[in-house]
């Protein structure tokens, strides 16, 4: 009998990162989001949020556009791997063994329905400070004290041709459990939200109004407070970003938000102040209808329609 009570993915793990103006994103993630560079390999360097236990975040690689290049996700243990991975392939989306990146075990790779490239593993090496050696033994770096100070990955939103293809591709192949779901008038859903552990949400799907898909909505970080988004909103204001959407609070799993596009054009979303975590295992999945959706977020504020239209790369018609 399965036991659903469990997860067999741990985390997101990590996310590389297309940008077609890898200076100017280097210097939006390591300077104005307090990320520390561990590592450098051909034409792409790879980050860590200062309390990330793994060696490395996110690896920023340079390219033509802009965009998601591969997602991995860690396992709770060597067996989980291998029943995740014999599910991948019975779905027929598996690519094969790899040897994994810095400080990163064998990962399997994979693709979801709409052409996302995945990884999964287990081992991993833990992240040792040196120069950054906290005061504070329970965390894995010195807080960085300026900037952004981003702490964590949080989740990915992808855009998708097909909501329902993925998410039940995360069901059935990650083990994924729904939290929340926009119902569609005439079937389907409009975005689509699951969990691996205790947090809302780790991975999101939403629906690319383009029909482009294999795209990225938004990879997003979680500071420690309210404040520091509203600080983050004065930061960027100072730095020329853009800001899209926010500060303001979602109806959907309740985080308090603020959404940028960083300099290579990627949506990123600061959020997770004030999140629901799903304690109990029996948790029901809420789902919300198109006619409560357009009541906008938690305060009023309508959806911004590039929310629907804007990913990477860019769709040029």
């Amino acid at each position: 009998m399965t036991d659903y009570t469990s997860f067999d993915v741990a985390h997101l793990g990590n996310v590389e990162l297309l940008t077609p103006t890898f200076e100017k994103s280097l210097w939006f993630f390591q300077d104005l989001l307090a990320m520390r560079v561990v590592a450098e390999a051909g034409d792409s360097v790879y980050l860590r949020t200062w309390d990330e236990y793994q060696l490395y975040t996110i690896k920023l690689t340079a390219s033509d556009d802009a965009g998601v290049g591969r997602t991995t996700f860690r396992t709770t243990s060597a067996e989980a791997l291998e029943r995740r991975v014999a599910a991948i392939e019975e779905m027929g989306l598996g690519i094969g063994w790899e040897d994994g990146e810095v400080g990163t075990g064998r990962t399997y790779a994979f693709r979801d329905p709409d052409g996302h490239e995945m990884g999964i593993y287990y081992d991993t090496e833990r992240y040792e400070a040196t120069d950054d050696r906290p005061a504070l033994k329970n965390q894995a770096s010195r807080f960085p004290g300026h900037g952004v100070n981003a702490r964590r990955l949080d989740h990915i939103n992808y855009l998708a041709k097909d909501v329902v293809a993925n998410g039940e591709f995360v069901a059935k192949a990650l083990r994924g459990r729904e939290s929340e779901r926009i119902r569609l008038d005439d079937g389907g859903y409009a975005a689509w939200w699951f969990h691996f552990n205790n947090k809302s949400y780790d991975i999101v799907y939403s629906d690319d109004w383009l029909k482009h898909g294999n795209r990225l909505h938004h990879l997003a970080f979680a500071p420690d407070t309210r404040e520091d988004i509203l600080k983050a909103a004065d930061i960027f204001l100072e730095n020329g970003i853009h800001i899209e959407s926010g500060p303001h609070k979602h109806a959907i799993n309740q985080t308090f938000f603020l959404y940028v596009w960083e300099p290579g054009g990627n949506r990123i979303e600061f959020a997770n102040a004030g999140a629901r975590l799903l304690l109990d295992p029996d948790s029901p999945v809420v789902e919300w209808s198109q006619e409560e959706r357009k009541k906008g977020q938690a305060w009023g504020m309508k959806t911004i329609e590039t929310f629907h239209t804007h990913g990477t790369p860019v769709v040029r018609q």
